[in-house]
């Protein structure tokens, strides 16, 4: 009687075959995700104008301390931060600890949302003409109006001459250092 009961719960061998594939496949699963590294993004404070500096120690520190540092941006025109990715805030705790320049790591983990419109750089059509008058925006002749002499569209150059210039002195400037003022079909 017993020998039947047992013979009746025994299972059969494909059902030894179902249960052996469901262990092994969880087991599978779990090794596959912890092998997969999830980085995170971090904002470092540094002093103004030494990023490059900053970046160059951090990225020494990381590689000789082995910690989980993946990359190290530094924005165009941003001053003072520095972005990380990392797997964790320790790890660039650890790569920034003791390097000159540097100010802390931001307390909160940043979304790469907040910095997309900083790292991809989108090519917009500059309209500059010959015999633009135009303003320059930056550098030492900053707020002085010019005339567009020549446009370099394949070096983003641009030669102007200041109008309030005695002497007519050609000066080249990136495209992005001079605003439009007025057309010279307006004149």
């Amino acid at each position: 009687m017993e020998e039947d009961i047992l013979k009746k719960n025994k299972p059969s061998q494909e059902e030894l075959d179902k249960i052996k594939e469901l262990d092994q496949e969880p087991v599978k699963e779990e090794k596959e995700s912890s092998n997969e590294i999830t980085t995170k993004l971090f904002g470092l404070r540094t002093t103004a104008n030494r990023e490059d500096q900053v970046m160059s120690f951090l990225s020494s520190n990381a590689q000789r301390k082995k910690v989980d540092v993946f990359s190290v941006i530094r924005p165009h025109g941003m001053r003072g931060y520095i972005f990380v990715e990392a797997a964790s805030k320790t790890d660039v705790e650890q790569a920034a600890y003791g390097i000159p320049y540097s100010r802390g790591v931001l307390p909160s983990e940043i979304s790469y949302k907040e910095i997309e419109h900083m790292l991809e750089q989108a090519k917009k059509d500059v309209n500059i003409k010959k015999n633009d008058i135009a303003e320059i925006i930056s550098g030492p002749f900053k707020r002085q109006q010019c005339k567009i002499a020549r446009v370099d569209k394949a070096k983003e150059e641009v030669v102007v001459e200041l109008l309030e210039a005695a002497v007519p002195i050609p000066i080249t400037l990136k495209m992005d250092a001079v605003k439009v003022v007025r057309r010279d079909s307006e004149e």
